[in-house]
């Protein structure tokens, strides 16, 4: 995996954050340990959780040290994902 600068922010209720010109991250909601995000962005997009990239990419960094069907046994509920 490659290093790569990482920005963090902190934000608050109601505060956005926005990347390029067509995409804003807003903050709806933080209750416990969880943080509600409405994100704007144009259809053509794509976004997805992150948890949900080992289906797409099984190579990807949230894969790294797992064993083969570890995402299916993890995540049996999206197993077939792509027909939703």
């Amino acid at each position: 995996m490659e290093d790569r600068p990482v920005l963090v922010l902190s934000r608050k209720v109601g505060e956005k954050v926005v990347i390029g010109d067509n995409i804003t991250i807003t903050v709806q909601r933080v209750a416990g340990g969880r943080v509600s995000l409405a994100i704007e962005a144009p259809r053509d997009v794509r976004i997805l959780r992150g948890e949900l990239d080992v289906f797409e990419n099984p190579q990807s960094p949230a894969m790294a040290g797992l064993g083969q069907g570890h995402a299916e046994r993890r995540y049996p509920m999206i197993q077939d994902h792509a027909n939703l």
